[in-house]
């Protein structure tokens, strides 16, 4: 699809245009002929430009009169004269983007200690003494996993007609409520009849977690769509790389911490006669990030629409019709599916790797996964401050001939531990120059009004995808054996930076 005429939307320069300074001229003497109006907020960004949408595929996008006016910085392509900052500094002074940021930090953390709760109240109300606790754990994992794949395409429509604001702090109050309401509802239904072969409590837990996981299906699309809105464009890698050095950073502080801080939080509160603490620490997580979200302003405008209810299903096939027009978004999802299916090969394979490592015994694999966890860390750090130098397509295609690398030594040293730390390290480093260019070329790329259609399919596409290698990557080891698969994922990183490669040269 044709993109507004007034934004820079290469996120591969061209010889002739390496940088805005140089593009800004002959961006701005385009006059606009406006059917979509985005006016730039002056908290954000220091000038503001109108900007004309392509009708869409068909006419089939929604459309709205001049009236309807969404405030977005990526609109603007002018800049001060005064030299551009780089790095994190200038994100950090985002007053906006540092109340997402705060409200991202509680709801992850609370995200990550969620399954920590789930194991503790089964193991202390559900779990016989003589019983494996993976079957109750599999069967709460599943209840997270379908709303993914039911939802998360379906919930970006939703998003696009909502305020993302609003999205935010009420998907986060609402799953804090859940979680809230998981003491009382269990002493409630302590005395009743197993449904079927499971507990009632249990089965409580299963339909919470589904609801649960079925609000987190809008809150990351909105998460995602904001961020383009109260950041300029120029900072949005920046933004992106402290976005994912914190969700990392979480995921390790979450599965680290969360049986300590739940056993600190259940002593505290048993002093006042009640075992509720647990609850407190992840549903009261989920709330202050809902009140933290209260304080984003995303320069958002009223939308009027027609009074008519959700064309859910024209909606879906507008997202896809997008997809297949513009080029730099399929690709750069195609880069996010492979990279995250490599991932979550890895998250098997490391169990077996753990297994035939000296000194270490496979219960022991979090080890391995956690120091791909530091390295995509170190990565996005890294980026933040310095990436802006480089194109998205070149850090894409180093990232990816960094990870085949990788693969390739641990199909080499597999039994060698310090070796084995060194590579997961270094994978993930080279993973973070995949994954966040891509994201957000993603958010530069895409029009404002078709954000939430565009990160929902993305967000259903690499769920489903994930479910894949989960599924294939321990069989394929048992028959091809373990240097096999990952030769074969390495082959798989490198056919995805080719291609990505490829199709952005050929096209700028």
């Amino acid at each position: 699809m044709m993109q507004p005429s007034n934004l820079n939307t290469n996120f591969l320069p061209s010889p002739n245009c390496n940088s805005i300074h140089r593009c800004k001229d002959s961006s701005a003497r385009q006059s606009p002929d406006i059917s979509y109006v985005y006016q730039v907020s002056q908290e954000n960004t220091t000038s503001s430009s109108g900007s004309q949408v392509d009708r869409g595929v068909s006419g089939s996008i929604p459309r709205h009169n001049s009236q309807d006016i969404i405030e977005d910085s990526t609109a603007t392509t002018s800049v001060d004269n005064e030299p551009e900052e780089l790095g994190f500094l200038p994100v950090l002074k985002n007053r906006n983007f540092l109340a997402l940021w705060s409200g991202q930090v509680f709801s992850q953390l609370a995200d990550k200690v969620y399954l920590v709760l789930m194991i503790a109240i089964i193991s202390s109300r559900f779990q016989a003494s003589n019983q494996s606790i993976s079957g109750w754990v599999s069967a709460i994992m599943m209840a997270f996993t379908i709303p993914a794949v039911l939802f998360g395409s379906v919930a970006g429509v939703f998003v696009d007609r909502w305020s993302k604001k609003a999205v935010l702090v009420v998907t986060n109050l609402l799953r804090g409520g859940l979680v809230l309401a998981i003491p009382v509802l269990l002493w409630m239904t302590q005395d009743w009849n197993a449904v079927g072969s499971l507990p009632t409590g249990f089965a409580i837990l299963l339909a919470l977690s589904f609801l649960v996981s079925t609000l987190t299906q809008f809150f990351a699309p909105a998460e995602q769509a904001a961020i383009p809105l109260i950041v300029e464009r120029r900072h949005l890698l920046s933004a992106n790389s402290l976005y994912t050095t914190t969700m990392m950073a979480l995921v390790v502080v979450g599965f680290a911490v969360g049986e300590p801080l739940l056993a600190i939080a259940d002593a505290v509160t048993m002093q006042f006669g009640s075992e509720i603490g647990k609850e407190l620490v992840v549903g009261g997580s989920y709330a202050i990030a809902g009140c933290l979200l209260m304080l984003l302003k995303t320069g958002e405008k009223e939308r009027r629409f027609e009074q008519e209810s959700p064309h859910v299903w024209q909606d879906l096939r507008d997202g896809f019709q997008y997809l297949g027009k513009n080029h730099r978004i399929r690709t750069a999802l195609i880069q996010l599916v492979i990279l995250f299916s490599i991932f979550a090969a890895l998250a098997v394979l490391a169990v077996r790797m753990a297994e035939v490592i000296p000194g270490l015994k496979s219960s022991q694999f979090g080890f391995l996964l956690a120091a791909g966890g530091v390295g995509i860390a170190a990565g996005a750090t890294l980026l933040g401050q310095y990436g802006q130098r480089f194109a998205a397509i070149q850090l894409s295609l180093y990232g990816s001939m960094g990870i085949a690398g990788c693969l390739i030594g641990l199909a080499i040293f597999t039994e060698n531990l310090l070796l084995v730390l060194l590579l997961i390290t270094l994978l993930g480093g080279f993973a973070s120059l995949v994954a966040i260019p891509m994201q957000t070329a993603i958010q530069k790329e895409t029009s404002p009004e078709m954000r939430g259609k565009i990160f929902g399919l993305q967000n259903n596409v690499i769920n489903i995808a994930l479910t894949l290698p989960l599924a294939l990557a321990g069989v394929a080891e048992t028959f091809i054996g373990l240097q096999a698969v990952f030769l074969s994922l390495a082959a798989a990183a490198i056919a995805g930076g080719i291609l990505t490669w490829y199709i952005c040269r050929t096209e700028t």
